[in-house]
């Protein structure tokens, strides 16, 4: 059905948004103030510096995760602000 209606890729948006805790953890997510996704990017706002540097290394890891979840190639890149 989303498919017929080329819904597929917003629904797969939303879920990543609304899993975020589930997919990444308690330690990650709890960090995380804001996140939503723009052409394909994923915008993480994060409260610790540090946390955010260690992030920076594992991005391709973390693209890697988020699209298998999904099963499809919802995100290009992550961005941490």
């Amino acid at each position: 059905m989303l498919e017929l209606y080329k819904l597929r890729s917003k629904f797969n948006e939303t879920y990543i948004v609304a899993y975020w805790e589930q997919i990444m953890g308690r330690p990650i997510s709890s960090r995380t103030t804001e996140i939503y996704i723009k052409d394909k990017k994923l915008f993480v706002q994060l409260d610790s510096a540090p946390l955010r540097n260690e992030l920076l290394m594992a991005k391709s890891k973390i693209v890697t995760i988020l699209n298998k979840e999904v099963g499809e190639e919802i995100i290009e890149e992550v961005v941490f602000i």
